[in-house]
């Protein structure tokens, strides 16, 4: 519903009041009658009615603001929020343009179509690091997204940063991420490349968390959730495996047609918003990896040196508060966002020790094996189905792969696109599922 048609209903448009936007009626105070508005959710009546009384004005400028809630937050922001921070108001907006919410910004949409979606559902039963963990309390994607979005608003707050707009980057950072985490990333990049020569690209989940929200999810009564450019570069440019980098400048000139080679390049984002997802990204899994291993028994905080204990803490909650803290405070008042050269130091020497005793351990590589017979299989036996399109296999497997690439968005594409969408969707616990329903005996 347009703001124009929500007034309208509501009595709040009629010939004697005028017919303009509700927007442009806010928008046409000057910039002192703004300000005022956001703090005493009045305009300047002259400025605001083309006719009417002064009086009367003011009460129909109020009484406006109460019928569309969006306009009061954008106001709100226009007076609250950094210089350097984005704006619902000055969005670039969707690929699609869509008639505005009465009551909730561009971004605020965009986290619900996001978090509604069923690509987020699915990665609560995602690995993070461990896989097929039966202890309850190891991290899992969900949680990993959970913990961004936190630590980030957390920052951006602070900053006088848009955390509406940060909170959807991170909810929709790693909704491409395949199962068995970047385990299941490389051996997929491996698969892709070796059954497509003629392909420029493999599998990266950047990338394909693009394609998620651009082309895959489901929505309304298509597909494709038709999120803001803000949103769309954030989750495109989030790249969390850089561990050396120490200040980040948005990249504003970026354009719609950039955000491909934005993932792929690893390029930052156009805003300080997502730059603050990025750098939360490596914040959020550096202590919670270790936690995570000493439940394992891999490595525990007491086998860390003595100067990265010093510098960044004893425990998770301490590395995270140093690390937060440290962004804040080198951040403040900057059209980038900065960690100092000493925390930013340890963080990587911390990442690399985990790369080393954690992801690399003999148990996680063995585990990693049969991570990569588990997708090599499903792989091999998804393009067969596909190439031949033979629907006499009864299987489970088969029905359940015939059924999505009869829903595929895309009719005409490749069977090595469609076995890849099909796959990277999977959970963990789902893919062994339909693995174990093609090969048992």
């Amino acid at each position: 519903m347009s703001d124009q048609t929500f007034l309208s209903n509501n009595c709040f448009l009629s010939d004697e009041t005028g017919t303009r936007d509700a927007t442009n009626i806010v928008n046409s105070c000057q910039q002192s009658d703004r300000e005022d508005a956001c703090a005493n959710v009045t305009c300047n009546a002259v400025d605001l009615c083309q006719k009417g009384n002064l009086e009367d004005a003011c009460e129909k400028h109020s009484a406006l603001l109460d019928a569309l809630p969006r306009v009061r937050k954008e106001l709100i922001e226009d007076a609250k929020l950094s210089p350097y921070a984005s704006r619902a108001s000055q969005s670039r907006g969707r690929v699609l343009p869509e008639p505005e919410c009465p009551v909730r910004t561009v971004y605020e949409r965009d986290v619900g179509r996001i978090l509604y979606s069923m690509p987020f559902r699915r990665l609560r039963h995602k690995t993070q690091v461990f896989f097929n963990p039966q202890n309850d309390h190891i991290c899992t994607r969900m949680e990993h997204v959970l913990y961004v979005s936190y630590l980030a608003e957390t920052i951006g707050s602070s900053l006088g940063l848009n955390t509406t707009l940060i909170r959807a980057i991170a909810l929709g950072h790693d909704l491409g991420h395949p199962p068995f985490g970047h385990t299941g990333e490389s051996v997929l990049n491996r698969l892709i490349r070796e059954k497509c020569r003629e392909c420029d690209i493999g599998f990266q989940h950047e990338l394909h968390s693009l394609r998620v929200i651009d082309v895959l999810s489901e929505h309304r009564d298509g597909f494709g959730l038709n999120l803001t450019f803000e949103v769309r570069d954030g989750i495109a440019s989030h790249c969390g495996e850089k561990w050396g980098e120490r200040r980040l400048v948005p990249c504003r000139n970026k354009g719609t047609d950039d955000l491909m080679r934005s993932a792929l390049e690893h390029i930052m984002p156009a805003t300080l918003e997502g730059c603050v997802v990025r750098i939360c990204d490596r914040i959020a899994y550096a202590g919670r990896d270790v936690e995570d291993a000493s439940r394992s028994g891999l490595l525990t905080f007491s086998d860390l040196p003595r100067d990265i204990v010093t510098a960044l803490g004893h425990n998770n909650q301490e590395i995270t508060n140093t690390l937060v803290r440290d962004v804040i405070r080198e951040s403040d008042g900057r059209d980038c966002i900065v960690m100092s050269d000493e925390a930013a130091e340890a963080l990587r020497a911390l990442i690399e020790i985990s790369v080393q005793r954690i992801y690399k351990a003999p148990k996680a590589q063995r585990y990693g094996r049969q991570v990569s017979n588990v997708l090599e299989g499903l792989f091999e036996y998804y393009i067969d189905l596909a190439t031949s399109g033979d629907r006499d296999d009864t299987n489970a497997a088969a029905k359940a792969f015939f059924n999505y690439q009869g829903r595929h968005p895309e009719k005409n594409a490749a069977p090595v696109t469609v076995v890849t969408d099909y796959i990277a969707g999977m959970t963990d616990s789902y893919a062994n599922r339909m693995f174990a329903a093609i090969y048992s005996v």
